[in-house]
């Protein structure tokens, strides 16, 4: 074989074996120690205001601080397809989500777009992502499986009990929209939430945090996954990566 030829080779091999573990061939996603942010997107198919902020989404997916720096996901609200049309990404558990994050902050209301950074509402967004955290904020390794994943975490200093979240994200996933504020446009999103799991972490005897979540399956297909751990409500930690490259442009 010509020399070349075998360097490719070997890099394609190293490639193939950083995607997945040595226990079974698993695929798996591990953070580093120190805090990686978690971004939340609010938003509707019925809002008006929402396509700037989902465009500004999509561009950080191709932001090579992708999952080691911060970990972005669409939660789509429900309290807009009042307005005639029907955001099939729509869950009432996002706007119970929001508006716990707006009883947690003493406000009267909630609105979309709203960017939320590490459970605390994020008004500059139009600028880059925050970069990496220097707090422990302990390591997640999320393995998903299908509609299934196995999480771990073992924990930074002062952690005493949270839960664990698994999000399959869909990525160019378009919608030709007929009613509503968005009525006779065409949107595509990014990061955005097929379906979900969570589930309390329990500690076993060697100090490891750890949690089995199950989800129910989804029309589109989730080329990446986000995971992430909270504490009274609140992200503290968050991992994730791509299942397959088909989102990436």
């Amino acid at each position: 074989m010509h020399k070349s030829a075998a360097v490719i080779l070997a890099f394609l091999i190293g490639a193939f074996l950083l995607t997945f573990d040595a226990h079974g061939g698993e695929l798996s996603f591990t953070s580093d120690a120190k805090r990686t942010h978690l971004i939340e997107l609010f938003t509707s198919e019925g809002c008006s205001s929402c396509p700037p902020a989902e465009t500004r989404l999509g561009k950080w997916k191709n932001d090579d601080r992708l999952w080691h720096d911060f970990v972005p996901i669409a939660l789509h609200v429900d309290y807009w397809d009042r307005l005639g049309w029907k955001d099939r990404f729509a869950r009432s558990e996002w706007t119970r989500r929001q508006q716990a994050y707006a009883d947690r902050w003493s406000s009267s209301s909630i609105y979309t777009p709203e960017f939320v950074l590490d459970g605390h509402e994020w008004k500059d967004w139009s600028d880059r992502p925050h970069g990496s955290a220097n707090e422990d904020a302990g390591v997640i390794e999320v393995r998903p499986k299908n509609d299934a994943a196995s999480v771990s975490f073992r924990a930074g200093p002062n952690f005493s009990g949270g839960a664990a979240h698994v999000a399959w994200l869909g990525f160019n996933v378009l919608s030709n929209v007929r009613a509503g504020e968005n009525s006779g446009r065409s949107l595509r999103h990014d990061f955005v939430v097929l379906r979900h799991a969570t589930g309390e972490l329990k500690r076993d005897a060697d100090g490891l945090w750890t949690c089995e979540l199950m989800s129910s399956p989804a029309q589109e297909e989730a080329t990446a996954i986000a995971c992430w751990i909270e504490s009274d409500g609140v992200p503290i930690q968050a991992t994730g990566g791509w299942l397959s490259g088909a989102g990436k442009k």
